[in-house]
């Protein structure tokens, strides 16, 4: 039976609601605020939150954030039609949807049914790709890759991954995620290009209840979520300058400093950074810290692009083929020779996750067990 914490400091709506839960055949828990709620949190699993927006010292934004610092579990927020623009913000936040009073049985049911069968779909995804998932290495180039990461993967040893957008970064660091030491500890990943300049910091560091305009609570950054694991710094290099300098402090020092705080926190969190970019140059062109440079380039690693490794393209079709396949339960077994000779014979400027988009697509024109050349679509024919 599925277990459902409901969240709410009006005593009547939480005793009909969770009249209702048990009404609708699952296991229903209440708390009657945030804080008692985050309490049963760290003793008790729960399959989905439903928790009212307005509530006296932790509102539900808040309390949305903190249980996001704890776990990833489904969040419905309860609420009233003048608060839809705050729960559009916690649907940013990660809210799973919200629900709008007054509801009806049938609406509680069926939003509570969609949130767990995402979370199955999503859980059920992860176990596929972590299972499936392998390092594709039939290159030359590649083997030699895999070798360096197998060694570096046990140690702590700070890692730059450096290679064309779409080579695989991500899949690298994931791959020395799952064989490192800490493959059960926290792993956090910041794209740093994704992120406005003047919210990376917080994003990246946290700050303190009342450090700025807007910050009613106390924030952990993503170094302090890592901490014991280990965080991604995807493509470094867009970082702006004054930033670099407290990354700098944090590596050096094993320190972070929250926005208003004036105690640095120890971490214990290992670093791996990718980058798109010609580093070097970068540091040359004064847009990148030369001294962070060489912290972070304890280890660097090469991706080469899917044009100097064309010995991949043959594995990484069956890869992605038996992926699209499965995902649009479609039954393709072959690729035809004519096809494979095309694919082996582009030059892939956007690299494997091109050669991905070009194999999805093939699946889903495909109207045979074999993707013929007519179901491959490129940019050059």
């Amino acid at each position: 039976m599925y277990n459902i914490l409901i969240v709410d400091d009006d005593e009547q709506m939480r005793v009909a609601l969770c009249a209702s839960i048990k009404y609708l055949g699952f296991n229903a828990v209440s708390a009657k605020d945030a804080k008692e709620a985050l309490k049963r949190l760290k003793s008790q699993d729960f399959d989905v939150i439903i928790s009212d927006l307005k509530m006296p010292k932790i509102d539900g934004i808040e309390f949305l954030k903190k249980v996001k610092e704890l776990k990833d579990i489904p969040f419905i927020m309860i609420t009233a039609v003048g608060s839809v623009e705050s729960a559009v913000e916690a649907m940013k936040l990660g809210a799973f949807d919200f629900i709008l009073k007054p509801f009806s049985n049938d609406t509680l049911k069926k939003i509570i049914n969609l949130a767990i069968s995402h979370r199955d779909t999503l859980a059920k995804n992860s176990k596929n790709s972590s299972q499936t998932s392998s390092f594709i290495a039939e290159s030359k180039k590649m083997k030699e890759v895999l070798k360096v990461v197998n060694k570096v993967a046990k140690t702590d040893a700070t890692i730059l991954l450096i290679g064309d957008s779409g080579t695989g970064k991500e899949v690298v660091a994931n791959y020395i995620i799952r064989n490192s030491n800490r493959s059960h500890k926290p792993f956090i990943a910041v794209n740093c290009a994704a992120i406005p300049d003047n919210l990376l910091e917080n994003e990246l560091f946290g700050h303190e209840k009342g450090s700025f305009s807007g910050a009613t609570s106390q924030h952990k950054g993503k170094f302090e979520q890592a901490c014991g694991g280990s965080l991604l710094l995807d493509e470094i290099t867009e970082m702006p300058l004054a930033l670099q300098a407290k990354l700098l402090r944090v590596l050096q020092e094993n320190v972070v400093d929250r926005i208003g705080s004036k105690q640095p926190i120890p971490i214990d969190t290992r670093i791996i950074c990718t980058t798109n970019r010609n580093i070097e140059n970068e540091v040359r062109e004064g847009r990148f810290r030369e001294d962070l440079y060489y912290r972070i380039n304890v280890f660097p690693i090469k991706i080469p692009p899917l044009r100097d490794r064309k010995e991949d393209i043959e594995p990484l079709v069956a890869y992605f083929l038996k992926k699209y396949t499965t995902l649009f339960n479609k039954t393709i077994i072959h690729v035809s020779d004519e096809a494979l000779k095309i694919l082996k014979g582009y030059n892939w400027p956007g690299n494997v996750r091109e050669l991905e988009n070009v194999v999805e697509r093939a699946v889903v024109l495909c109207n045979s067990d074999t993707i013929k050349r007519e179901d491959i679509f490129l940019h050059s024919l």
